[in-house]
């Protein structure tokens, strides 16, 4: 009041709250977790980056390290072209294209789930990491499935079968263990019954010929058990990018091992094996007594 030259001033306050601190950067997550009423949020760091919003970069992977990660985990899935190729040659038009899916999705799911700069999404993550999973277990699934040598109208209605339990199964727990176990070890026991069955019809061993079982089934074996021991014991953060690029190749080595030779007299499509055609046209009526005769044109002839 003793001044003499005042104005009045608005003041008008506007508060906010942010769970993160500038939303983590690009370099990391925000999450929250609720607890009862309670909300908390933090954080998640990537391409190791610390700090309460993902500033501090005093431990944080260059951007060449980065990439090699980002191209060993994605160019490892080309380790399926053989597979692919084997499986096309001996007329395993399904698997084939099992290991086609599987090894698009798992090349472009690892594209897309690096930290850091080198990251390249064609479409949801959640997405495609779902595909990853489901294309991954499918592949195992129909490969064993195939050394089983069962009836076509039985090894397709367990393919299909299989694959939408193993898709249920993906949704409740991508993650889970016995998620990968469990088709591995289904296959393995259907493929076991239908090899002592062979075995025991034929008084001999199934399948008979030493040189496949040592210079295909028993590396095949080898190759997979070891990528199996290294996706569940040896697989860690840290070494992430070597142990899981190393479980891509164990994995699409050990289909070229064993998948078994092409089966004879084997029909592709409907078709029978070489696609040999032969076209047959004639315009005679059928000869059949003193009746009524139709022909190849759908009129009627009386034959004398």
């Amino acid at each position: 009041s003793d001044c003499g030259n005042s104005t009045v001033v608005s003041v008008v306050p506007e508060v906010s709250i942010s769970a993160c601190v500038e939303d983590c950067g690009p370099y990391g997550e925000c999450r929250l977790l609720r607890s009862y009423t309670y909300l908390y949020a933090a954080c998640v760091c990537t391409a190791g980056w610390k700090g309460w919003g993902c500033t501090d970069g005093s431990t944080a992977q260059s951007y060449s390290r980065q990439l090699t990660a980002t191209m060993l985990l994605t160019l490892s899935n080309l380790f399926f072209l053989p597979a692919i190729v084997v499986a096309i040659r001996r007329f395993y038009i399904t698997e084939a294209s099992v290991y086609l899916f599987t090894m698009f999705f798992s090349t472009f799911y690892h594209a897309c789930d690096q930290p850091g700069a080198a990251v390249l999404c064609i479409m949801d993550y959640d997405a495609l990491q779902y595909c990853d999973f489901l294309g991954s277990i499918c592949a195992i699934w129909v490969t064993i499935l195939c050394m089983a040598r069962i009836g076509d109208t039985v090894k397709y209605t367990l393919f299909l079968l299989g694959a939408l339990l193993i898709a249920m199964s993906m949704q409740l727990d991508r993650k889970g263990l016995w998620n990968l176990l469990a088709p591995i070890l289904c296959a393995i026991l259907l493929m076991v019954i239908s090899w002592v069955y062979r075995g025991v019809r034929r008084r001999h061993c199934y399948p008979p010929s030493w040189q496949r079982w040592v210079f295909y089934l028993i590396p095949g074996a080898l190759c997979s058990l070891i990528g199996v021991c290294l996706y569940i014991f040896a697989e860690t953060e840290s070494n992430y990018y070597y142990t899981h690029s190393l479980w891509h190749i164990l994995v699409a080595s050990c289909v070229v091992f064993l998948l078994p030779p092409k089966e004879k007299d084997r029909k592709v499509l409907g078709w029978s094996q070489g696609f040999s055609w032969s076209w047959r046209w004639s315009w005679r009526p059928r000869v059949c007594g003193y009746t009524l005769c139709e022909s190849s044109k759908d009129e009627l002839y009386t034959v004398t």
